[in-house]
């Protein structure tokens, strides 16, 4: 028998496939006539703190805050109302929310950091593409965070991403933000996208605009090195690969220090990027620098996206780079046992 999620107001809701699921909750379908679906939370630590988060963020949608950010084409998953699944004793019933179904508008944002799935299901998009994504989605944090929200756990699992780069943002419920004099603060983390002051630091240290700043600054990383992590690669010194999160935490990154990681000769080369934009990574990811916000990242894509910027490979359409490089750089990785961008969509990767 499928689940049946009901209101404050009584109005009910079947729902139908689980679609989706994460470290706090499950995503269903909605059997509705609008692209709705539900996110519930079996267990939260405070279910009484959540189910008053997730109110005051349903009220927030008519703040003036918010309503620019909500306004289409829609970008946000934001909570629409509260639910409640409607069988069982009132201790077994699962907090959650309706809210606006991303897949009507959107795929996952994980389709354009690998080189199958682009050719899967974004067959046109370039490396033009991955800086409008980029350019969008430094946008979006860049608003959030003129309105007072902090996501916190930005990473690919929670974005959305269409043909032509527009993003699209959901797990709202696991923003930090305040209402009136009350702060809801962040709940959760992601290894491989954690600020290095947050990695280590007791459950419940709230994060701010700077960690969501590294964040974007390793997405980043990812949409325009072709789905390749910043702090990929093993120890130079000889050591054993631990994680990310230890390569974070010793300043292990290329774009940094070329001699302190190993990787394939395949990966993408580190001179495919334009100088803007590497020296906002080297800022992002050194431990002694100011870390660029995402006004700086809107700031710099948009002039790599000007007229002029962007030069198209003679020799295969899908090679998009920066004029900064007098030779095609994916036909460099090409040569090198890897193709991040290949002219035949429907061949074999």
């Amino acid at each position: 028998m499928g689940l049946t999620v009901v209101s404050a107001g009584g109005h009910t809701w079947k729902l139908t496939e689980q679609i989706g699921s994460g470290s706090e909750g499950f995503v269903y379908g909605v059997d509705d006539a609008r692209p709705l679906v539900a996110k519930l939370v079996p267990d939260p630590p405070d279910p009484d703190a959540y189910r008053r988060r997730i109110a005051r963020l349903v009220r927030q949608r008519r703040e003036p805050r918010t309503v620019g950010l909500l306004s289409a084409p829609v970008r946000l998953a934001w909570p629409l109302v509260p639910v409640r699944t409607a069988d069982g004793s009132e201790a077994d019933r699962v907090d959650g929310y309706v809210m606006a179904d991303m897949r009507h508008a959107y795929q996952p944002f994980s389709h354009l950091l690998t080189t199958s799935a682009r050719r899967a299901f974004l067959p046109g998009a370039t490396w033009a593409t991955a800086l409008r994504t980029t350019l969008a989605l430094a946008r979006l944090l860049g608003e959030l965070h003129a309105e007072g929200y902090v996501v916190g756990d930005l990473k690919p699992d929670n974005l959305w991403v269409d043909e032509t780069g527009r993003v699209g943002m959901a797990d709202v419920d696991s923003w930090q933000f305040t209402d009136g004099r009350e702060v809801f603060p962040g709940r959760m983390r992601t290894p491989g996208y954690t600020a290095p002051e947050r990695i280590g630091a007791p459950a419940g240290t709230p994060p701010d605009t700077a960690s969501d700043d590294f964040a974007l600054a390793v997405l980043a990383h990812q949409l325009l090195m072709a789905g390749l992590h910043p702090f990929a690669g093993h120890p130079a010194d000889g050591g054993d690969y631990l994680s990310y999160d230890d390569n974070v935490l010793h300043g292990r990154c290329r774009l940094v220090d070329r001699t302190s990681v190993l990787l394939p000769r395949s990966v993408p080369p580190v001179d495919l990027l334009p100088k803007r934009l590497a020296e906002l990574f080297r800022r992002a990811f050194a431990h002694t620098l100011r870390r660029p916000t995402a006004a700086e990242w809107a700031q710099a894509v948009t002039a790599e996206l000007a007229p002029g910027r962007l030069k198209v490979c003679a020799v295969n359409a899908h090679h998009v780079h920066t004029v900064e490089r007098p030779w095609c750089p994916w036909c460099d990785q090409a040569e090198r046992g890897d193709d991040s961008y290949p002219d035949d969509p429907q061949e074999e990767a």
